[in-house]
């Protein structure tokens, strides 16, 4: 059955004419899963060396989130997507659905970590799904949290925009086309965590990565502000996804940088990622 075209970004409705025939979408959520290994390793190849991926260990610890057992107040579900066709794999990706239990009418954050399409297979919509598919995700998380999912936001970490990055520019632009805005990077100074091993970070000094924090308000495409409370809230949810793993000492510096958020009744420009 083909996912709901519905759940498109607008900019990628286009991708709604893809056929589902012949792929065979495969929703990894156990570690024994059959294509959780063969997946792991391809974004490792992809992102691992970059220091843009968690440990093996991570991910498997995270395949054991059960929204039922909230973390840190927030109802945590992940998932690895295996897509295959004719046999072989043609993309995978990974996500995590964040459901803040302690915040009333908070809209559920999915964090998109890593998508790959192989190249044989770009242009065909498939990088565009990629982007729709983790609201499923959303959906599950929140029913088996028992909290409805009528608003949902999709987050990504990317790097700042840089004209000369011919790469980053090309990522920032299929984004935005797609209807992701990015969250004023003068106004939300955001660090990813260090995911080096803890032996390494020992070895050197904690170096959290700056990003810009790249969104899509399902339904909300069209507004050009977000509340500090909204604001706070995703940067919340994204450190307590993070600290369920991390060594609570190399969490320590990210904490405190969510009181320098803009507060709660202040607006937050959405802009465009590539201007």
């Amino acid at each position: 059955m083909a996912p709901q075209a519905a759940d498109l970004a607008p900019g990628d409705a286009w991708a709604a004419g893809l056929d589902w025939d012949d792929i065979v979408l495969h929703r990894v959520r156990s570690p024994q899963h059959p294509r959780f290994a063969l997946g792991y390793e391809l974004l490792w190849r992809q992102f691992g060396a970059q220091h843009e991926m968690e440990q093996r260990a991570v991910i498997e610890s995270r395949l054991g989130w059960q929204p039922s057992r909230p973390v840190g107040g927030c109802a945590l579900l992940y998932e690895m997507l295996v897509l295959e066709r004719a046999g072989a794999v043609v993309a995978v990706r990974d996500h995590s659905a964040i459901v803040p239990l302690d915040v009333p009418g908070a809209r559920v954050v999915v964090h998109l970590s890593h998508a790959l399409v192989v190249p044989a297979a770009r242009g065909t919509g498939l990088g565009a799904w990629l982007r729709a598919l983790p609201l499923e995700l959303a959906r599950a998380c929140a029913a088996q949290a028992g909290v409805p999912a009528d608003h949902v936001t999709l987050v990504a970490e990317m790097e700042p925009y840089e004209p000369a990055s011919t790469e980053r520019v090309a990522r920032l632009r299929v984004y935005g086309r797609a209807g992701f805005r990015c969250i004023d990077p003068d106004a939300v100074r955001y660090q990813q965590p260090d995911f080096r091993t803890p032996d390494a970070i020992d070895a050197s000094a904690l170096a959290p990565l700056p990003l810009t924090l790249v969104v899509r308000r399902v339904g909300a495409e069209h507004e050009e502000t977000v509340s500090g409370a909204e604001v706070r809230c995703i940067v919340h949810a994204l450190y307590t996804m993070y600290g369920a793993h991390q060594r609570a000492r190399d969490m320590a510096p990210l904490w405190p940088r969510i009181a320098a958020l803009p507060a709660d009744g202040e607006r937050v420009r959405l802009l465009a990622c590539v201007s």
